[in-house]
C-alpha cells in the first residue's frame, strides 16, 4: 500500500439522501421514541449487493433493550426487505454474563467477490470469549461470521485477536479503546482488517492488517473461545496510517474499493465518523493499494 495523496483525486460530492425504512414502512425510531418490539438500530457498515442491487447493512443492536446485533437487507430506495437469522451467541444476556457487549458488536461487513457470502466482524469479543483490549494486553478474540446470502444462514466463523491499545491516554486512567472497525475482501479468502484505537488527549491510531480466512479454525460451534480450543487467524500488518502522510487521524470506520487505477492497482478509500463532534472530522482518504499476494 503506498502513495497518498493520489493525483487528480476528486472531492466526494453528496447527490441525495435515502432514509432506510423499518419493517412495515416508516422511519426507524430513535431512543427517545423507542417502540415496543422494535430495536433502535445503531448502523455501522453498509455494502451494495451487486447481484440484486440491494443494500446490506449492520446494526450493533439495542443491547440494553434486549436486541442483539443484526444484518439487514434494504432496497436502494430504503424499503426494508429482510433481517438475517444469526447464531444464538449474539443474543443479549440480561445478566450480562455472556453474549455481546453494548456498542462493541457488528462494526464491519465485507462481501466476497462472487457476491455469495458476507463476513460480519465484531468490534470486540463476546463477554464469554474474553476481555476488551487494554493498554497492557490484547483483547479476547473477535468472531468474524460468514453468512450465505442465498440461504440466509451462518456457515462459518473464525476468531481474530485485536491488538492491545497502542496509545496511552494523556491522563492515566482516562478513556482508551481499540477494536475492529471495518473489513474488506481482497479476494475470495484474503481479507483486510482495520483496527481503530483512541486514547483521550492523545488521539487515534489506525492499523491495517491482512488475514487469510482459510488459516483459522471454524469456531461457529464453539460456545466459549478459550486458549487451546481453537486456532485464531494469523494477521500481517499492511500499513500503519500514522506513516501515510495524512494531515490527521480520526475515527475511521469505513473502507471500500474505488475504480481501478490506470496502472492496474486498486484504489482504497477510507472514511472517518465524526461522532457529531465539532472537534472531529468526516475525512475521506484515497490510497493506491499495491497487492503482494
Amino acid at each position: 500500500m503506498a502513495r497518498w495523496p493520489l493525483p487528480h483525486a476528486a472531492q466526494p460530492t453528496p447527490t441525495g439522501v435515502v432514509q432506510l425504512q423499518r419493517p412495515g414502512g416508516g422511519p426507524w425510531p430513535d431512543r427517545r421514541h423507542a417502540v415496543n418490539g422494535l430495536p433502535v438500530p445503531d448502523p455501522e457498515a453498509i455494502r451494495l449487493r451487486p447481484s440484486t442491487g440491494t443494500l446490506l447493512w449492520t446494526s450493533e443492536g439495542d443491547i440494553a433493550r434486549g436486541f442483539g446485533p443484526a444484518l439487514y437487507e434494504s432496497a436502494r430506495d430504503g424499503r426494508f426487505l429482510r433481517e438475517f437469522a444469526l447464531p444464538a451467541m449474539f443474543t443479549p444476556d440480561p445478566a450480562q454474563r455472556r453474549g455481546p457487549r453494548d456498542n462493541l458488536t457488528f462494526e464491519g461487513i465485507a462481501l466476497t467477490p462472487d457476491g455469495r457470502f458476507a463476513w460480519l466482524s465484531m468490534e470486540n469479543a463476546l463477554i464469554q470469549d474474553g476481555p476488551i483490549p487494554t493498554t497492557r494486553a490484547s483483547g479476547g478474540p473477535c468472531r468474524f461470521t460468514q453468512v450465505d446470502l442465498e440461504t440466509g444462514q451462518a456457515t462459518r466463523q473464525i476468531a481474530y485477536v485485536p491488538d492491545a491499545i497502542p496509545l496511552r491516554p494523556l491522563i492515566p486512567g482516562t478513556y482508551a479503546d481499540n477494536g475492529v472497525s471495518e473489513v474488506l475482501m481482497l479476494d475470495a479468502h484474503r481479507m483486510l482488517v482495520l483496527e481503530r484505537a483512541y486514547a483521550a488527549g492523545t488521539g487515534n491510531s489506525l492499523r491495517l492488517y491482512e488475514v487469510d480466512t482459510r488459516a483459522a479454525d471454524d469456531v461457529l460451534a464453539i460456545d466459549t473461545l478459550a486458549a487451546g480450543n481453537h486456532q485464531p487467524v494469523a494477521k500481517t500488518l499492511v500499513a500503519d496510517f500514522a506513516t501515510l502522510g495524512l494531515s490527521r487521524l480520526d475515527n475511521t470506520e469505513g473502507m471500500c474499493w474505488g475504480p481501478p487505477l490506470p496502472n492496474g492497482n486498486r484504489l482504497l478509500v477510507v472514511v472517518s465518523d465524526d461522532n457529531f463532534n465539532p472537534l472531529q472530522v468526516t475525512q475521506f482518504a484515497a490510497f493506491e493499494y499495491i497487492d503482494r499476494p
